[in-house]
């Protein structure tokens, strides 16, 4: 492993103090609760903050903060969009342009409180060529790909189930999981169908909830009081494909995935057998299979067969998704904040479902259904 070079830490993580059905909060004041918390946790307040990100407006999440920033990021990709705002913050607090960065999440998934109307341009590419078919939702666009895939490896529906059974039992011991139940293949199968091959256990819950990530460099968080060890970000990377699936080069691997995850683990200067725990974006279940291929951790096809043998279960060699993942832990509507706080949780040694003194965590979040992708490597300080 490359020495460490960027100097940049994450001092704070924290996620709403309630999760599932908050309909009582907005999406901004959920943001705002995790930012007033995550600042906490690094002994910071808001005066201190001068870097803002989010995927609402940023000026929105300072003004409600009472923050004076000087830098501002409000890129805006899909749930991949954390991932981009770490990269960009590292590369702002390196070249001075800020101090303390504050990412902030919040979304009224489920309730709807203080949430903005969905409408899909009708002169976009996706306007033009799906919507006029139907296919519009989430789990419509998804089909595609994973219909591809499981004819290209003769599989099949049992076979993608294998994904929450997995999942299911890291869920299982996470207190705040919204489906913490353990499942078997037969569980899966005998839950609603959505569109085939999607069964309601394959697809991500709709929630509320919000979390909020704080930055800063390694030299000023020596001289901070901080509640938890710092998580030093040492390596990232982004990409995209283009629209949605229908406009992938090949339905069955993901060339975001494979681009950005490339670029994370060369700035981070780590090998695959160096990675000891990763965390995949999964708001459907086969994005986890994509993700594995895809980064380069098995051949194409045989990620179903990784996971079937417990290989990213708890006891696993390589513990994937170890708060339950966007299908069974939380789905707001984007999920990348929370794989990035699971990921921060584990390196600080205060997750649910804790490993054994992890040092290298790699998560991988995808924006959009198959259209960008973000990568970030930490290690424990």
């Amino acid at each position: 492993m490359s020495p460490d070079t960027n100097g940049v830490v994450i001092v704070g993580a924290a996620e709403s103090a309630r999760l599932g059905v908050v309909p009582d909060h907005s999406a901004m004041s959920l943001a705002t609760e995790c930012a007033i918390a995550a600042l906490a946790e690094a002994g910071l307040t808001i005066a201190q903050v001068d870097g803002v990100a989010g995927t609402m407006s940023p000026i929105e999440i300072a003004f409600a903060l009472g923050a004076k920033p000087r830098w501002l990021d409000g890129t805006m990709v899909g749930g991949c969009s954390y991932m981009l705002h770490i990269r960009h913050a590292v590369a702002a607090i390196r070249a001075g342009q800020a101090d303390v960065v504050v990412i902030a999440h919040g979304e009224s998934g489920r309730s709807r409180v203080g949430a903005p109307g969905w409408a899909k341009d009708a002169s976009s590419v996706a306007g033009q060529f799906e919507m006029p078919y139907g296919v519009a939702a989430a789990f419509t666009r998804f089909t595609l790909p994973v219909m591809a895939y499981l004819e290209k490896y003769g599989l099949g529906e049992a076979d993608l189930a294998e994904i929450p059974v997995a999942q299911s039992r890291w869920a299982s011991r996470n207190p705040r999981a919204f489906r913490p139940k353990l499942l078997s293949v037969y569980d899966v199968l005998a839950s609603p169908l959505i569109a085939w091959p999607f069964h309601q256990l394959e697809c991500c819950p709709v929630n509320d909830g919000g979390g909020a990530l704080v930055l800063t460099s390694a030299e000023r968080a020596a001289d901070m009081d901080l509640k938890h060890r710092p998580v030093t970000v040492i390596g990232s990377g982004e990409s995209c494909e283009g629209p949605g699936p229908a406009f992938m080069e090949d339905l069955t691997t993901f060339r975001g995935f494979r681009d950005a995850s490339a670029e994370a683990m060369r700035t981070a200067g780590i090998s695959h057998a160096e990675v000891d725990h990763l965390m995949i974006y999964d708001a459907f279940a086969h994005l986890p299979i994509y993700g594995l291929e895809d980064m380069g951790f098995v051949r194409p096809g045989e990620a179903v067969d990784f996971i079937r043998s417990g290989a990213t279960s708890p006891g696993g060699k390589l513990p994937t998704n170890t708060n339950g993942g966007g299908i069974l832990y939380a789905h707001t509507g984007m999920y990348g904040m929370f794989a990035l706080l699971e990921a921060v949780r584990q390196l600080q040694g205060r997750a649910a479902a804790q490993l054994a003194a992890p040092r290298t965590s790699l998560v991988l979040g995808a924006g959009g259904m198959f259209s960008a992708a973000g990568a970030v490597a930490l290690r424990a300080s």
